[in-house]
């Protein structure tokens, strides 16, 4: 099915109010359901991908669907590392094709696939991002970057997947520390649904401000994957 798309640029004058509202109607639904879809995919997975989820996740602990009570069939080495890397992806919020290439990369790189795997992944801006409490999802995080208020060294960063390096700077860029959703943020309320702060990283959350101390290492990132199982899926 394809997607409707409203195109405003040949009206002339003021946009009738019915239209606008149809619009932002349609808005609210697209919002809606994907969060309805985040919570079972949630499901899916065994994971919480978000705090709203988490709560759902609660409350019914079993997969989605009609079926998702019963006892399932034992799954097959492949179901289990498909799995495995579904939830890993999910969790960096990222396609196919961007696992893959940063599979690719850690790969050629020395030391363990799997630990570098999740180094390389870690070190995005997104991801870094929301670990500092910047935002409160991974989806968040990243329409923060894309819509350029996030600054690395000084500098307006608008591409989710920039490669942070150790010792560089992350913040809230001045012109938009003033608003509500950054102020939020300066507040610490994301911190309730987040983990704790992990040591790679150096956090002054009241100015919005975050230096990467390190590359991240496995066991300090808080993600819920067995890395050697997305190992094993590509190497086959």
């Amino acid at each position: 099915m394809l997607r409707q798309r409203w195109d405003l640029s040949h009206c002339v004058g003021p946009v009738p109010i019915g239209m606008l509202e149809i619009i932002d109607r349609k808005k609210t639904m697209s919002t809606s359901s994907r969060a309805r879809r985040q919570v079972r995919l949630s499901r899916a997975l065994g994971i919480a991908l978000t705090p709203k989820a988490q709560r759902h996740f609660e409350k019914r602990p079993y997969g989605p669907g009609e079926h998702g009570r019963a006892r399932r069939r034992s799954e097959s080495d492949y179901a289990v590392r498909l799995k495995e890397k579904q939830r890993l992806r999910a969790q960096y919020g990222i396609r196919e094709k961007q696992l893959r290439r940063a599979f690719t990369d850690a790969k050629r790189r020395q030391g363990a696939t799997g630990d570098n795997l999740i180094s390389l992944l870690e070190s995005r801006l997104d991801a870094l991002v929301l670990r500092s409490g910047f935002a409160r999802t991974i989806a968040q995080a990243r329409q923060a970057v894309v819509h350029r208020h996030i600054m690395v060294d000084g500098k307006i960063v608008d591409r989710p997947s920039f490669k942070v390096r150790p010792g560089q700077t992350i913040q809230v860029k001045p012109s938009s520390v003033t608003k509500e959703l950054w102020q939020v943020a300066a507040a610490g309320s994301h911190r309730d649904v987040l983990p704790d702060v992990p040591g790679y990283l150096d956090v002054q959350l009241e100015k919005l401000h975050a230096q990467l101390r390190e590359t991240p290492k496995r066991d300090e990132v808080p993600i819920i994957c067995d890395v050697q199982l997305v190992v094993e899926y590509y190497s086959r």
